[in-house]
């Protein structure tokens, strides 16, 4: 055999990063580098088109290694090739008996734990008869211990770990679930599960405790001292940042309150007893994750090197500095319109839950926002992790993250800026005080404006929403239960949620909105589908196609995306070769508003004839798909222009 290299790159030269640029800045005829290239992120950071070694000086090895302290690069030295992560798949049915078949069967598939999500009625502590309009919204109707074993019946207890979420009442459940493994001897050495108690999460979510947040915390540090001293393979305690990530939280904000809100955990437990390690061992954090990967991956690895050295810093050992970390899709990333897009999305938010590092992933169902998810939306979340897994493999590589001069940059950016705003926070109060005076609120809600912006002009594309709309494509609805026959199901107990429930004084703040991406857009498209079923078709526009179809077709193509966003059908045609023929189709094609499409010398010679004539037949907007200013042209819409706000405009004007 030879010992000879072979060096793929030794027949061509090297070169300089400035002698790239030289030569990209030739492609960019003069337009600025930092303008074309340079992506900054809400959190003000710049990600560079190239990275280099001078990038990330990796001699002194900052991100240290797999399994050991700054645990950026993960909790394990193997990383999750022995095991891979923990397939964990929610389930919300409100009917318990189709909600234990759908359990069973993604066990028998494939998943390894279970989320409950309990409905609006339990985290109110009410039961479905004391609160019928809460009943089965939003998660299952389990109300006591008898409920509770009903969802979980056939369930290998000592072999599946279940996570709870009970909102205010995860001291109520957490009772339910420890009696249900008495109950069926799983011992306690043996159980496996997270009662995830999240006070600050629930209060900024839901702009309620039912007690105050001293109470709250009180309550959190005496569950998790019983965890610790009775349940080994059992966590009390959650961080959980959706609630923040979906009213519009940039990666850094999500980062430093997470960080603040373990702080505030991690000392409610230490005042209670618990020592440093025991603590930070009882928590769970919890990061929702969007469609871009690499913000993911970074945000992931930044998490665990910024809870490191806290723990380090309150005097927690190494082992206790390894962050315990789920990974979920974030609900904000997906769409109600053309939901089948969602599948691309949620395998990019999967891919960076696993490159990441994550311990436990959670991929939401495609059809999240129609409705609850069924079989086949369930097989198709559970089936994409396990594909990644077994098929892609990659959870056999350690950390392939690890090395990469982008990530490992980015990483370190979200570092130090999360880190400059967990001491703003600490500075304020702590956690707890910027909830209850709303300034948390108040970054957020800015950072989502801001998000507004890009969204409204398509910078921020949404696929098959904003873009790419399929406005005639069936929407995907789901039906809801029968919840009257539901609560006449209701297991009489002795002991319920009402008499379990959290008692006390109350604390409440501004609740954070549930955001999505997609929703400005989504707004327009159900409007339009009321104005279709009052009138018989959806809202028109005509396109004023001039000449050949190899003059318009480009901008024509762009004119019927940009309306078809806001649910305006475009009509379509092959072109007029003068005024009076396309005056003449306009009137046949009873839209009331038209686009003119056309090249550039076709608008300086046909444009103004083409507007003048479609106003005075009736037209109410003319629009043009490019730039220029000509007689009764009412405006141009191009790339860069405020998509949204045209729409929303038009809508008015069409009395949709």
């Amino acid at each position: 055999m030879s010992d000879e290299r072979l060096a793929l790159a030794a027949e061509f030269p090297t070169t300089s990063v400035e002698a790239w640029k030289d030569s990209l800045e030739k492609i960019l005829k003069g337009a600025p580098f930092e303008k074309k290239m340079v992506v900054k992120t809400y959190d003000g950071i710049d990600i560079q088109p190239l990275y280099t070694k001078a990038d990330w000086n990796a001699d002194k090895n900052p991100s240290g290694f797999p399994g050991s302290a700054p645990f950026t690069r993960g909790n394990s030295a193997a990383g999750r090739s022995i095991d891979g992560w923990d397939i964990r798949q929610v389930h919300a049915n409100a009917d318990k008996s189709v909600a234990n078949d759908q359990i069973l069967e993604d066990l028998e598939r494939g998943v390894t734990s279970l989320i409950l999500q309990f409905d609006e009625a339990f985290q109110n502590g009410k039961t479905g008869n004391e609160a019928t309009d809460l009943a089965g919204r939003g998660g299952i109707m389990i109300y006591s211990k008898e409920d509770l074993t009903d969802v979980l019946e056939g369930v290998l207890l000592d072999l599946a770990a279940v996570s709870l979420e009970a909102g205010a009442q995860s001291t109520a459940a957490a009772k339910m679930l420890k009696d249900l493994w008495a109950d069926k001897n799983i011992a306690a050495n043996q159980a496996m599960g997270a009662f995830n108690a999240d006070p600050l999460g629930v209060l900024a979510a839901t702009g309620a405790l039912p007690q105050s947040v001293e109470e709250a915390l009180s309550d959190l540090a005496a569950l998790a001292k019983d965890t610790a001293a009775n349940f080994s393979h059992v966590t009390a305690v959650k961080v959980d940042t959706s609630a923040y990530y979906g009213a519009g939280a940039t990666e850094t904000q999500d980062l430093a309150i997470a960080m603040a809100t373990g702080v505030a955990y991690l000392r409610a437990m230490v005042d209670a007893g618990l020592s440093v390690d025991e603590a930070a061992k009882q928590i769970v954090f919890s990061f929702a994750n969007g469609a871009d990967i690499f913000t993911g991956i970074a945000k992931l690895r930044a998490a665990r090197f910024l809870w490191g050295q806290i723990v380090k810093a309150s005097g927690g050992s190494e082992e206790a500095q390894a962050m315990n970390m789920h990974a979920v899709t974030a609900a904000r990333a997906l769409s109600k319109r053309d939901p089948w897009v969602n599948m691309l999305r949620v395998t990019a938010t999967c891919f960076a839950g696993a490159i990441g590092g994550a311990d436990a992933i959670t991929v939401l169902p495609f059809d999240h926002h129609c409705g609850v998810a069924d079989n086949f939306a369930r097989r198709i979340a559970r089936n994409t992790q396990i594909v990644l897994q077994e098929e892609s493999y990659l959870n056999k590589v350690i950390d392939p993250a690890g090395g990469s001069w982008f990530i490992e940059n980015l990483t370190e950016d979200y570092t130090k800026k999360a880190w400059s705003l967990f001491q703003e926070i600490e500075g304020k109060g702590g956690m707890a005080a910027v909830i209850t005076d709303g300034s948390i609120q108040a970054q957020i809600a800015e950072t989502w404006q801001s998000r507004l912006k890009n969204i409204a002009k398509r910078k921020d594309p949404v696929t098959g929403v904003s873009e790419f709309p399929n406005i005639l494509e069936e929407k995907v609805e789901r039906s809801e239960p029968d919840y009257a026959a539901l609560i006449k199901k209701i297991n009489d107990a002795s002991e319920t949620i009402a008499t379990l429930a959290v008692q006390g004084t109350g604390a409440t703040a501004n609740a954070l909105p549930a955001h999505r991406l997609a929703e400005g857009f989504e707004k327009l498209r159900d409007a339009a589908d009321g104005y279709a079923e009052k009138n018989g078709s959806l809202p028109k526009i005509f396109s004023a196609n001039m000449g050949a179809i190899a003059k318009h077709t480009a901008r024509a193509s762009f004119a019927k995306n940009f309306f078809e966003a806001g649910g305006i059908q475009a009509t379509q045609n092959n072109g007029f070769n003068t005024a009076n023929d396309a005056v003449a189709a306009f009137k046949e094609s009873g839209a009331e508003v038209a686009v003119l499409c056309g090249a550039d010398g076709q608008y300086d010679e046909m444009a103004a004839s083409f507007a003048t004539g479609l106003k005075a037949a009736g037209a109410k907007k003319v629009y043009l798909a490019g730039r220029g200013e000509f007689d009764g042209v009412d405006a141009a819409v191009g790339m860069g222009s405020d998509v949204l706000g045209t729409l929303q405009e038009l809508h008015t004007v069409l009395g949709v």
